[in-house]
């Protein structure tokens, strides 16, 4: 692939990364109308590995001092907690990728069933509508949601399925307040996107990878991640994560009838 259209997949990486129409599915889509036979390994790690420096680098106070929190054995600070409880919720989802990886890397050669996938993705987000304004108080995470929204996260691995539109909606039912269940969902990703490339990287994906097309993937991925994740986490707290599902449902109902 050239530099052009590892840009391009790059933008749609850090749009949907974030946003709740999922990343994976809009890959798969794009990847179909580029005439690319197969998922390129490389490439999805290397726009994973932007999104991810785009996280770290919109939540580096928080993870400054969840680091500072838990050098000092701090425990009952807000922020040493949320590091546990992060580390609790990615033990859910690295037991799902490692016991599943080679079944689900082959749901992403199919375009149908991220129309259908999607379709779903609609439905978690669209519910968040009748979530009353007052139903989120909680302010700590606490053992059962971490492995709630752990295991959820795990699920996302399906293409089409939105892992920051399920893993928050996941955070909002169980009462979590709504800076914290986008804080939280976010947070989680990290050790997912690192997870999800060592289980995908090999000395073979290596080959035959031009680096300036992954370099311009890396970069556009990077940036609009950043503005992607503004743009959501001011949506989160303004109980506006809803506003998706109509887009959700058409691209979803276009790729059903496409396919």
């Amino acid at each position: 692939m050239n530099a052009v259209e590892t840009t391009a997949l790059g933008i749609v990486q850090g749009l949907t990364e974030f946003l709740p129409v999922s990343s994976s599915g809009h890959l798969v889509l794009l990847q179909n109308l580029l005439g690319v036979a197969k998922p390129q390994l490389m490439l999805d790690c290397t726009l994973h590995l932007g999104t991810l420096l785009a996280v770290c680098l919109y939540f580096r106070s928080d993870l400054s001092r969840m680091a500072q929190r838990l050098w000092r054995r701090d425990f009952q600070d807000p922020h040493a907690s949320l590091a546990l409880w992060v580390i609790v919720g990615t033990i859910p989802t690295g037991l799902i990728g490692i016991l599943f990886k080679d079944f689900l890397e082959r749901l992403f050669g199919s375009a149908a069933l991220v129309g259908w996938t999607l379709l779903v993705t609609g439905l978690i987000v669209g519910s968040t509508r009748l979530i009353s304004e007052g139903h989120g108080s909680r302010k700590r995470v606490g053992l059962w949601a971490a492995l709630a929204v752990g295991l959820v996260q795990g699920l996302a691995i399906t293409p089409g399925i939105s892992r920051s539109g399920i893993t928050i909606v996941c955070g909002l039912l169980l009462g979590l307040d709504r800076d914290l269940a986008g804080r939280f969902s976010f947070l989680l990703s990290i050790p997912a996107i690192v997870g999800a490339v060592v289980l995908q990287i090999h000395a073979g994906a290596l080959q035959g990878t031009a680096l300036l097309p992954l370099a311009c993937g890396f970069v556009s991925s990077t940036i609009v991640g950043i503005l992607a994740l503004r743009v959501l986490m001011g949506m989160v707290r303004k109980g506006h994560l809803y506003y998706f599902a109509p887009y959700c449902w058409l691209l979803g109902i276009v790729v059903v009838l496409a396919t």
